[in-house]
């Protein structure tokens, strides 16, 4: 894949080959020349842009209630197009660490890929998967997952916790020794206060990132993910956002266009029976026997809650509650060659957490207009089709910032807010 994607921008994909791959080296016949290799020491990231076929990647959740999970991405190369240097049998490669004698291209290295100057992917490679033709064809396909993957193989020695918020906890668990976790993090100090009893304690050979799960998918139903850069984000509870949307998408005038959008209207959504149930045995039901007596009873249960305050609990019982259904935007995709150049810009650099509006005209109903969270993305880059990305969403109140004597934003209801 060249460096530029017509109608898309110019893009790179970077692997770590674990060491410095690039600088002159005595005796080396592709290092070793003077006034043309550099000296070092340089970056361990080797740009392979060019031998690439294409990129897939996948971040985030389909729906507001999934639980995140690791980021994917993965890609191919050309190794005939490469001359045979991405064999990890091919001790000449400019890839490979003669120093340890082991190839520089190898599982659990760094992988990033970036439009421009926005990082679209941050990993590690899981896998490379090499094909050998008889008709000299030969490829690599490379499956890359995010840090959430490191968390995921990480245990936790037994650990009593102290009082402490959600966000807190998180923070407490990655600098446990055993955990260590060194990436770069956003954290929020989150919005309930999780249990510190003996109920609480957390016994030895717990998965890190199942404990960072439960903290969110029990107690403070926000966020946790890996952002594109490889950012390991927390987000307090999703309700009304002050951020007003980074880009509006609409089927009409000189708004950013899309391909399509996909509208959800059916009874998964119904909620209408809310149990959750702290590890120290408090519990707390709420429920709607009117939408029971339409809908039937759709119960949600939430067991091994990290709550401990009874009217946390009671508050949480009541914000899973989504007793009628209502038809709402639940996924939009577009693609960068139906952009502006300074459109594309933007849109590359939506992440997960953002606020999008759509606008959409339905034939027969007329026009219908929702400012959305962004929960997951998903991307594909393809030298022939260009740059595609959808974005999946959820409902979301935007709410202004109070401005006085404005004769709309100086009014104090239910969409204005003191910052």
């Amino acid at each position: 894949m060249p460096g530029v994607v017509s109608q898309a921008g110019d893009y790179t994909v970077e692997l770590d080959t674990g060491f410095d791959s690039t600088s002159f080296r005595l005796d080396s016949a592709t290092r070793g020349i003077l006034d043309v290799d550099t000296l070092g020491p340089a970056t361990d990231f080797a740009d392979i842009t060019d031998y690439v076929l294409g990129v897939s990647y996948n971040r985030g959740r389909q729906q507001p209630f999934d639980q995140f999970g690791a980021g994917t991405m993965s890609f191919t190369l050309n190794d005939t197009l490469a001359g045979g240097i991405l064999n990890p049998y091919d001790e000449t490669s400019p890839y490979y660490d003669s120093s340890n004698n082991e190839p520089g291209l190898a599982p659990m290295r760094r992988v990033r890929v970036f439009r421009e100057a926005t990082q679209l992917f941050d990993g590690v490679v899981e896998s490379y998967d090499y094909e050998y033709n008889l008709d000299r064809q030969n490829f690599v396909t490379v499956n890359c997952v995010d840090n959430f993957w490191l968390l995921a193989n990480t245990f936790m020695d037994a650990f009593n916790p102290t009082a402490e918020t959600s966000g807190q906890r998180i923070t407490t668990v990655l600098a446990l020794p055993e955990v260590n976790y060194t990436g770069a993090t956003d954290i929020d100090a989150g919005t309930v206060d999780l249990g510190h009893a003996a109920a609480y304690d957390v016994p030895a050979g717990t998965n890190v990132l199942a404990y960072l799960q439960q903290i969110n998918q029990t107690a403070e139903f926000g966020r946790l993910f890996i952002a594109a850069d490889g950012e390991l984000v927390f987000q307090p509870r999703i309700g009304s956002t002050i951020s007003g949307p980074v880009a509006e998408f609409s089927d009409q005038g000189t708004d950013y266009k899309y391909r399509n959008v996909s509208i959800q209207f059916d009874a998964r959504q119904v909620i209408n029976r809310a149990t959750v149930t702290a590890l120290n045995g408090t519990t707390d039901t709420d429920q709607d026997a009117a939408s029971q007596a339409t809908y039937f009873v759709q119960t949600r249960d939430v067991d091994a809650s990290l709550l401990h305050e009874t009217a946390q609990i009671e508050a949480a019982a009541t914000y899973l509650l989504a007793p009628n259904p209502s038809p709402r935007l639940t996924a939009l995709t577009t693609n960068l060659a139906m952009l502006t150049e300074a459109q594309r810009d933007t849109v590359a650099t939506i992440d997960i957490g953002d606020t999008i509006e759509i606008t959409v005209d339905v034939p027969n109903y007329g026009t219908i207009t929702s400012e959305l969270s962004v929960e997951g993305i998903t991307g594909n880059i393809d030298i022939n089709a260009g740059h595609t990305l959808t974005f999946y969403t959820s409902d979301t109140t935007v709410l202004y910032l109070l401005i006085l004597d404005d004769p709309v934003l100086g009014l104090l209801d239910s969409t204005n807010a003191i910052g």
